[in-house]
């Protein structure tokens, strides 16, 4: 018994690090890249690479990474991605030229796509029993969260004292402490239904990815009504179509639909990914805010998100934690989008002569989205890999972290738009008003949109995950152990009867 208390008390701290590199990395390079591009000499049109090519790569393999997971196994594939992971990262911070290390950051992207899923999985078959399940999606969710925001403060430590190669190789001792973790997490067989990939599938659902995360990337730079914007849109939808109409009809597909069209685990990804659009237009507005306008250091800008994931990490795993297989999902994820909006919605009174701006504002904002942070990931996580096949958890996982990057990348290109746009459009408006006050107001609009985003995330999501038979049979969903057998997580047994049927 205690043998087996070590080894998840090892397959969280390893997930945990995993998931905190993938984040993290995210951002911290964000705060290297003016260094960067100098040491290189890299030109202000191709510079967005180092972030764009990580992005690309990590969105767009995503599917195929857990259906990969699925075939050669979760802790395999794990420690794999770590290894590749930390290469990868050596190889970036040696960089000698900007394609090196835009190939570099290319190649981080694809081991990160193997690695989140693989982590994601390896949680769900270790903790089984509702309240370590709880303690440890909890404690999941607020390394995630707490990432970017690391990340920021990192970034900042070390591109000032350092260098901006050690916001690359800072990652090389990270991935191998994980490892050594990842060493001690018991073995999982690979699933037998999984040896074939779903070639087509992965084609389209890569380009489609690609092209859809591509767009997001350059409608920042270019506008939503960009000619390049628009036919990268168009051909991501097209593809993605594709894509689906073409997995409904394959005998091995790549993203089984039964994953997507699952009522509650429906609720879950529609739940992340739009709490992701809104949260990283609120991490845009923190950035830019607290620099341009209260005159922050980027160091203190991080420093100032500390509040939110420590908000996140106490919601996560003081609440969410603890009343996991004790409440129903909703009683926390529908709070959580409110009060998240709530937070983001404060902001939207600001104004140009707005005094006491921390303690009034920022403050409470910081502490309401940390609250909407934590109380939505752990249970939106939980729910996007229960009451599935064993076969299946890996490309569940891949389509919650699929669901996670596209909305970071919605959330960060849309909110930049909408705040340039409005910001432009108020100084035109008001040609005697001060850069700030345009750029306030730019703000605001954006943080508008944000919070009309998570209340209808709040209106669409309730009628998918608040229903009786959810309710009444969640308690013993999630004590029953997850076996290879299809449907021991039954949330709906007359739906998954009519799942197992369709492969």
């Amino acid at each position: 018994m205690v043998k087996d208390d070590a080894r998840r008390r090892w397959t969280l701290l390893a997930v945990s690090a995993a998931q905190l590199l993938v984040v993290l990395d995210g951002t911290i390079v964000n705060i290297a890249l003016p260094s960067a591009q100098r040491a290189l000499e890299m030109s202000d049109a191709s510079r967005q690479w180092a972030i764009t090519a990580y992005a690309l790569a990590f969105g767009g393999l995503l599917l195929i990474g857990g259906r990969v997971s699925s075939a050669l196994g979760h802790r395999r594939t794990f420690i794999i991605g770590l290894l590749g992971f930390a290469a990868a990262s050596a190889l970036g911070g040696a960089a000698i030229s900007p394609e090196m290390l835009f190939g570099a950051r290319a190649l981080q992207g694809v081991f990160a796509a193997a690695l989140a899923p693989a982590g994601l999985s390896l949680l769900t078959i270790t903790f089984t029993e509702p309240r370590e399940r709880g303690r440890a999606f909890g404690v999941f969710a607020a390394v995630g969260a707490a990432g970017s925001a690391i990340g920021l403060i990192a970034g900042g430590l070390l591109t000032e004292y350092v260098g901006w190669r050690w916001c690359l190789y800072i990652n090389v001792p990270l991935a191998l402490l994980a490892v050594l973790g990842a060493a001690l997490v018991a073995r999982d067989r690979p699933g037998r239904k999984t040896k074939r990939l779903d070639a087509p599938g992965a084609l389209l659902s890569t380009a489609g990815f690609v092209a859809v995360v591509y767009a997001f990337n350059e409608a920042a730079s270019f506008g939503w009504g960009s000619g390049k914007v628009l036919a990268l849109l168009a051909a991501g939808a097209l593809l993605l179509a594709v894509f689906v109409t073409m997995e409904l009809r394959t005998p091995h597909p790549l993203l089984p639909m039964r994953i997507l069209l699952h009522r509650a685990r429906g609720g879950a990804f529609l739940a992340i990914t739009l709490m992701f659009v809104a949260m990283f237009g609120f991490y845009l507005f923190m950035s830019y805010y607290t620099q341009t306008i209260l005159g922050y250091s980027p160091v203190e800008a991080g420093l100032t998100l500390i509040i939110n994931a420590l908000a996140t990490l106490l919601a996560s795993t003081l609440i969410a934690g603890r009343l996991h297989g004790r409440a129903s999902p909703a009683v926390l994820i529908l709070p959580g989008l409110l009060a998240a909006a709530a937070g983001i919605f404060l902001l939207t009174r600001l104004t140009p002569q707005t005094t006491e701006v921390f303690g009034l504002y920022l403050l409470p904002a910081l502490l309401l989205t940390g609250l909407g942070l934590g109380l939505v990931m752990p249970p939106t996580a939980s729910l996007a890999t229960a009451d599935i096949d064993r076969q299946d958890i890996g490309a569940a996982s891949a389509a919650y972290n699929a669901g996670q990057q596209l909305g970071a990348a919605l959330g960060t290109a849309l909110f930049n738009t909408l705040a340039a746009t409005a910001a432009a459009t108020y100084l035109t408006a008001h040609p005697h008003a001060a850069a700030s006050a345009g750029a306030v107001h730019g703000y605001t609009t954006a943080l508008t949109t944000a919070t009309a985003i998570l209340l209808a995330a709040t209106l669409l999501t309730a009628p998918l995950i608040l229903t009786r038979r959810e309710q009444r049979h969640r308690s013993a969903i999630e004590k029953r152990p997850l076996t290879g057998t299809p449907s021991v997580n039954d949330m709906s047994p007359r739906h998954e009867q009519r799942k197992t049927s369709d492969g």
